[in-house]
């Protein structure tokens, strides 16, 4: 080993084993405990490095922890299971029980889309493969309800991931084109004609993407009956 690599080495190695500043109090929590009330809240798999920093550990530990965590449910046979998916954690509910989760899922689903999810479907329908954030952003509101809602009706699906920032993509499914009568994506209508102020577009779009613009409701935090 020469000289420079040791240099290198004795200046990387503390990254991994000294935590960076947390918020208050959180380092003195318990780790598994912790990253579990953490997992419960996330709407997109957490990485190893923003678990360690928000809680204020090493990330060798977040890491051990984490697959702790793991096993211990699979061992346990819990409805639920902790996996690695996208680079990051996320709890996901265990395929065996799928029977359970589609029939609350699916209870109730005659009822119509509300006006937010259908203006949600339509841009993630013309600008697709699209991140929930961007969705939001081009509606001008929170859009998580809305998109767990049309997640849950299979009418749209995870695409993939953003290279840059790591988020998730979504885009329309076979579904939807079978409930729109559509052959395919090129069969949806053109949005020039009925958006007369489509000069207007959303800050962050660099294609030019119509806004959909609304007040905010309840429609969108996901709590209505009539989005379910």
């Amino acid at each position: 080993m020469t000289a420079d690599t040791e240099a290198a080495t004795a200046t990387e190695a503390p990254r991994d084993t000294e935590a960076a500043a947390p918020p208050d109090g959180a380092s003195a929590l318990p780790l598994r405990p912790a990253l579990e009330a953490v997992l419960m809240v996330v709407d997109e798999p957490a990485t190893e490095e923003h678990l360690a920093k928000v809680l204020g550990r090493p990330r060798r530990a977040v890491a051990a922890a984490l697959r702790e965590l793991a096993d211990e449910y699979t061992a346990q046979e819990r409805g639920f299971e902790l996996r690695q998916v996208a680079g990051g954690w996320r709890f996901y509910a265990r395929p065996a029980y799928a029977p359970a989760v589609e029939g609350f899922v699916l209870d109730g689903q005659h009822a119509r889309l509300t006006q937010a999810a259908l203006e949600t479907l339509a841009v993630v329908a013309y600008r697709q493969p699209v991140s929930r954030s961007r969705v939001s952003a081009i509606r001008g509101v929170n859009c998580d309800g809305v998109m767990r809602t049309l997640l849950q009706r299979g009418l749209v699906a995870e695409a993939g991931t953003e290279p840059e920032t790591g988020a998730i993509l979504y885009g329309t499914t076979h579904y939807f084109l079978e409930r729109m009568g559509l052959r395919g994506l090129d069969e949806l209508p053109e949005l020039a004609p009925f958006l007369p102020e489509a000069d207007q577009v959303e800050g962050e779009s660099r294609e030019g993407v119509p806004s959909f613009s609304v007040d905010a409701d309840a429609d969108d935090s996901g709590d209505s009956p009539t989005d379910h």
